[in-house]
């Protein structure tokens, strides 16, 4: 009985969540309906929202639509997102002028933007990336394999990434090469503030003097 009482909450509840998580993707998506990124987005997001039904015949019965949704309209915007994909806050889906393709497997996390015509997925054997926060991936660019992507990692465009990557770092080139340049500019910034803040710290030495 407790389970029926619970029921009604927790489907309004998820509704609630998909709901805020699509109106947050429309504004990010230039607030149209008819953008194709949105729409493959919404579709996923649905997806993601079926599957996780715990009533097996809603389950089956969210699931129809979605499959129909799959057939019609993602088979012309080109972009495959499974509903097994785990994506974090803020995914953007920059330009969808070309093919996305995810496998079900990769994990990304938040504030990831994503160019067209790119493939996150395995390399001809078990096993999918795990993408941090913040990252970038540009145009013409394939992530592959059991690897781990870094936070605040930028992907060049046309670059096979098949290695794992560490945070700040930028990845150009087929096969890939890995510049950690990023923490030279942070260094940089704790460095000249220092500087700056010295004529300050001699100045109020000289007044205490």
């Amino acid at each position: 009985m407790g389970r029926l009482d619970r029921f009604p909450t927790d489907f309004i509840r998820k509704c609630m969540v998909m709901f805020k998580t699509l109106r947050a993707d429309y504004r990010r998506h230039g607030s149209s309906l008819t953008e194709p990124a949105f729409v493959s987005l919404a579709i996923y997001r649905y997806g993601r929202w079926a599957i996780g039904l715990k009533s097996p015949a809603l389950r089956w019965l969210a699931n129809k639509p979605y499959a129909l949704m799959k057939l019609l309209i993602l088979n012309v915007t080109k972009v495959w997102i499974p509903p097994q994909v785990r994506i974090g806050a803020d995914f953007h889906i920059i330009h969808a002028e070309g093919s996305l393709s995810i496998h079900p497997d990769v994990v990304i996390g938040d504030r990831c933007g994503v160019m067209h015509n790119v493939t996150i997925g395995t390399n001809m054997r078990s096993g999918a990336p795990v993408i941090g926060d913040d990252v970038f991936i540009g145009v013409n660019s394939c992530v592959l394999g059991p690897i781990r992507i870094g936070d605040r990692v930028r992907i060049g465009a046309n670059t096979a990434v098949t290695t794992n990557v560490p945070s700040d770092s930028v990845v150009i080139g087929s096969p890939a090469k890995i510049y950690p340049s990023l923490p030279i500019f942070a260094a940089k910034k704790p460095a000249g503030a220092a500087a700056a803040a010295k004529p300050a710290e001699q100045k109020a030495l000289a007044n205490e003097g």
